[in-house]
């Protein structure tokens, strides 16, 4: 069975975290998101992916390679400039033409049963299936009005007050059959905002399929906290990577501990955490669950880490507490800092003692913030981009 897979966007309002990789490769549990996404592919029988790239598409295709790894098949196409979604699936066609196939976004991560979802795609007399999830607030999707029998009679993209006539949002994975690619031009093109409201205007059938389970696209920080969330609660138990250093600590799992790390006197580890190699933990320090610290960390004595993601090398001084953070690879933190729920620290950015980072904050890649401040607006580097809004 065949998947594609659309790597092309420039994660914009992920910054500054895609400053130096793609959506697709932003770490979740210390892995690149799209490596989860492949795995669970693979799980429900699709062994050949097609995945199409633009902004720094070479860092996914480096990473998932032929994708022997994960028991399937890949092949890369490349887009010169943007096509769209419907337009990207259009220009891989030499791959998906001839049997059905499904689309998913790069960024996606979740644990439905896609598996389930080609099946009825089969049985349905359609050439698109659209993946339909119930949730709460559907104004950042498109949302569809779906009959009994499985039958889409409206579709609107984003709507606005007074518009919301269904919580059904569409996942942006898509079951088609081949012959859709005929009714898709070479050219930019969207499968929400020009495909299906053409199909339905034409009086053409378009199924849903309703969804059950966890979905989200990592398309935000806020949202890409939750898929880490989600990611740790499935951890299954406790895994020792190598070897574990530890001295009069408490660690409660489920937990998953790289080689050679070290966990100082009287610190406490409350799981779900992910601590990668090589990383170490000073005394009295509290990690809490839904934490993900990456390779070659350091966490200074007496701090509190809580539902935060470090990458790699991120340094923490002495008395800290991070809550609910996101800190890029290299990043170094003073002693008695603060950082609030919701801050994106951007990498090699270098924080001085008795700083606060308030919530929802972020700050550019290789900022120097002086000691004893208090940061209250996002702090950007002249040398990067500022833009935070798009893809």
């Amino acid at each position: 069975m065949k998947a594609c897979i659309l790597c092309g966007g420039t994660g914009t309002r992920l910054r500054p975290l895609t400053f130096e990789r793609p959506k697709p490769s932003i770490p979740i549990l210390n892995k690149p998101s799209v490596g989860h996404l492949v795995e669970h592919l693979s799980k429900n029988g699709f062994n050949e992916i097609v995945i199409t790239l633009g902004y720094m598409g070479e860092v996914v295709e480096k990473f998932l390679g032929d994708g022997s790894l994960w028991g399937v098949d890949i092949k890369y196409v490349y887009e010169k400039e943007k096509m769209g979604t419907a337009g990207s699936v259009k220009n891989a066609e030499q791959y998906l033409d001839g049997s059905p196939f499904l689309v998913v976004g790069g960024d996606h991560v979740l644990n439905l049963n896609l598996r389930e979802l080609y099946d009825f795609h089969n049985r349905a007399d359609s050439m698109v299936t659209i993946s339909v999830l119930s949730i709460d607030d559907p104004r950042e999707f498109g949302i569809v009005d779906l009959d009994n029998d499985m039958v889409i009679h409206r579709f609107r993209e984003k709507p606005g007050p007074g518009q919301i006539f269904s919580n059904l949002a569409s996942t942006g994975i898509y079951a088609l059959s081949p012959e859709i690619l005929d009714f898709i031009p070479k050219q930019k093109y969207d499968f929400a905002k020009d495909l299906f409201p053409k199909l339905l205007g034409e009086g053409r059938k378009i199924t849903g399929w309703l969804a059950r389970g966890q979905w989200t696209d990592v398309g935000s920080p806020k949202a890409y906290r939750e898929a880490q969330k989600w990611m740790l609660e499935n951890m299954p138990g406790t895994t020792l990577h190598g070897r574990l250093h530890i001295e009069s600590a408490k660690l409660n799992g489920p937990l998953s501990i790289g080689n050679n790390v070290t966990v100082g006197r009287n610190s406490v580890i409350v799981g779900p955490v992910v601590i990668g190699d090589n990383t170490v933990i000073g005394d009295d320090v509290l990690v809490g669950p839904y934490t993900s610290i990456g390779s070659a960390c350091g966490i200074g004595n007496d701090s509190r880490i809580l539902s935060t993601i470090m990458y790699n090398g991120v340094k923490i001084g002495a008395g800290c507490s991070i809550s609910g953070a996101i800190a890029d690879n290299d990043v170094s933190i003073g002693r008695n800092c603060t950082l609030e729920n919701g801050t994106v620290i951007g990498p090699r950015t270098m924080i001085g003692n008795d700083v606060t980072v308030h919530s929802d904050v972020r700050i550019w890649p290789e900022v120097v913030v002086a000691a004893g401040t208090s940061v209250t607006k996002d702090t950007m580097n002249e040398h990067f981009e500022t833009d935070v809004n798009g893809s």
